[in-house]
C-alpha cells in the first residue's frame, strides 16, 4: 500500500498498532507503546522550511544499538575516478552479464558495479552512475547509504524493497529513490539487472515547468510513498547493517531487524513512480525539442539552471513536426550524457544499443544518429506517427565530466569497441550547386 504525492508531510503506523503515531508533539517522554523516537534528517535544521527534509520514526528499539563499524570489501563499488586514464571517445557497452544463481549467489550489495563518475562524497557534491547484477536476495542484512541518493531503475526482473518507512514493490519501466541514510533490503525473485544514480549533496525535485506552467511531465500525484510496517524480530545469529560511508563499505552487527518502526510521519521517504504515468509534452510544428522537456526528476547543483544530474526518460509519444529531421540531432554538450535502455529499440540507433546495455557521450564529445537513422529519416514521408512504441530509454544527465571505472573500461569485458563504426559511412551530401526548388520573389508592396 501507498500514499500518493510528492514531498509531501506523510504520517503512517502500521495497523496492527492503532495509536502509535503521538498526538500534538514529536518526542514525548513516553511514546505509545513504549517505542523509541527518533529523527531522521536528510538536510540541515537551519534550511528554509521549503527546502526542510526530516522525518520521525518511531521504532522499538532504536538505530544506535549495534556492534562498531568495520571495513568490509567493496568489490567494484568505487570512488576512485583517477583508476584508469580519461578517455574522451564515444563509449557503448552491451548488455552487462547477471551471474548465473547455478554458478554463484550475488545480492544486491555484491552485485554492485560503479561505471562512472565524478566529484567527491566527501565534499558533498558529485556523482556516481553503477549497474547492480543480482540473482538472491539480502538475508538478515541491509544497506545504508550515508553518502547521497540512490535513483534506482530496474531494468530486468522486479525488486521488493524493504525499507523503514515501508515496503516498495519496484518492477522494470518503474523507478524508486532511496534517499540519503535511509536503510533497505532488496528482494529478488529472478537473475536481475538494473540501474543506479547515485548523487551527493542534492536531492532529488521536480524540475520547473516554466512556461508549461501547472501542469505535465511527472505529475505530484503520481509519485508513490509507502506505508509503515514493522517487524519485531529477533536475530540471534546476527543482523548485517552495511553502510556506503566516504566512498567505502563499513558492516557492523545487531541482534535485531531494524525495519522495526512502527509509525512515522514527515516529509523525508523513499518513493516509487511508475514511468507510464509521465505526461509527455513534444514539438507539434517543427524541429526536434531539447531532452530536457522529458526530464522526470532533477538534483540541482548551485549554479541556476545547472544541475548536479537529471533524469530524462523517452517514452512512447506522437511525433508530428512538419519540415523536421525527428530524430535527436546531431550535438556536442558541455553536459555528460548516460545512456540507458529498460525495453524496446532506441529510436536514434535501434542496433547495437540494447536493454541492459548503455552508453556514455562525455563532454564535448560528438554524438548523434547512425548513419542508417540518418538515411531513412532524411527520406521519409512526414506524417503523424507514434515513436518509440514498446520502447523506453533513458538518460542521466550530469554538470559533471564523468570518469570511467576500470570495471566500466575493462573487467566488465561488456565495452563496444567497435561502437564508432556505426558513424563511418556517413556521407558528404554537400552540394556547391544546389538550388531551392521553388524561388519566391520578394517584391514592394506597391498597394499602397
Amino acid at each position: 500500500a501507498y500514499m500518493s504525492g510528492f514531498g509531501n508531510e506523510f504520517a503512517s503506523e502500521d495497523s496492527r498498532c492503532p495509536g502509535s503515531l503521538p498526538e500534538g508533539q514529536n518526542n514525548t517522554q513516553v511514546c505509545p507503546y513504549g517505542l523509541y523516537a527518533e529523527q531522521l534528517s536528510g538536510s540541515a535544521f537551519t534550511c528554509p522550511r521549503s527546502t526542510n527534509k526530516r522525518s520521525w520514526l518511531y521504532r522499538i528499539l532504536p538505530s544506535v544499538r549495534h556492534k562498531p563499524f568495520t571495513p568490509m570489501s567493496c568489490g567494484d563499488l568505487t570512488e576512485n575516478w583517477n583508476e584508469v586514464e580519461p578517455d574522451p571517445n564515444q563509449l557503448r557497452w552491451k548488455p552487462f552479464n547477471i551471474p548465473k544463481s547455478s554458478e554463484k549467489k550475488v545480492d544486491f550489495i555484491s552485485g554492485l558495479h560503479t561505471v562512472c563518475g565524478a566529484g567527491d562524497s566527501k565534499s558533498r557534491n558529485g556523482i556516481a552512475i553503477h549497474m547492480y547484477t543480482c540473482n538472491t536476495s539480502m538475508i538478515d542484512k541491509c544497506f545504508q547509504n550515508a553518502d547521497g541518493d540512490f535513483l534506482i531503475v530496474p531494468q530486468q526482473g522486479e525488486i521488493l524493497i524493504t525499507t523503514e518507512f515501508g515496503k516498495m514493490m519496484v518492477e522494470p519501466n518503474e523507478i524508486c529513490v532511496i534517499q540519503q541514510g535511509m536503510r533497505f533490503s532488496v528482494d529478488v525473485f529472478r537473475e536481475t539487472r538494473g540501474y543506479i544514480l547515485e548523487v551527493f549533496g542534492a536531492h532529488f525535485e521536480l524540475p520547473d515547468l516554466g512556461p508549461i506552467w501547472a501542469n505535465g511531465l511527472a505529475n505530484p500525484r503520481d509519485f508513490q510513498t509507502p506505508v509503515a510496517w514493522y517487524e519485531d524480530r529477533t536475530v540471534a545469529t546476527g543482523y548485517t547493517i552495511v553502510n556506503k560511508y566516504q566512498g567505502k563499505l563499513f558492516s557492523c552487527q545487531q541482534d535485531f531487524s531494524p525495519f522495526n518502526v512502527v509509525a512515522w510521519h514527515g516529509n523525508y521517504t523513499p518513493y516509487k513512480y511508475n514511468l507510464e504515468n509521465f505526461m509527455v509534452i513534444n514539438c507539434v510544428a517543427f524541429d526536434h525539442a531539447d531532452p530536457s522537456i522529458f526530464t522526470v526528476l532533477t538534483a540541482k547543483s548551485t549554479r541556476p539552471g545547472v544541475a548536479i544530474a537529471d533524469f530524462v526518460i523517452f517514452p512512447p509519444r506522437w511525433g508530428v513536426a512538419d519540415h523536421t529531421f525527428r530524430p535527436p540531432y546531431y550535438h556536442r554538450n558541455c553536459m555528460s550524457e548516460f545512456m540507458g535502455l529498460i525495453k524496446g529499440h532506441y529510436e536514434a540507433k535501434e542496433e547495437g544499443f540494447q536493454p541492459g546495455g548503455a552508453s556514455l557521450h562525455s563532454i564535448m564529445t560528438p554524438h548523434g544518429p547512425d548513419v542508417d537513422c540518418f538515411e531513412k529519416n532524411s527520406t521519409a514521408v512526414l506524417k503523424p506517427e507514434r515513436v518509440a512504441e514498446g520502447t523506453m530509454a533513458f538518460m542521466f544527465e550530469s554538470s559533471f565530466s564523468m570518469a570511467v571505472t576500470k570495471w566500466g573500461l575493462d573487467t566488465c569485458h561488456r565495452l563496444d569497441k567497435s561502437y564508432y563504426k556505426c558513424w563511418e559511412a556517413l556521407k558528404s551530401h554537400f552540394n556547391p550547386n544546389w538550388k531551392p526548388s521553388t524561388l519566391i520573389a520578394l517584391l514592394p508592396d506597391t498597394s499602397i
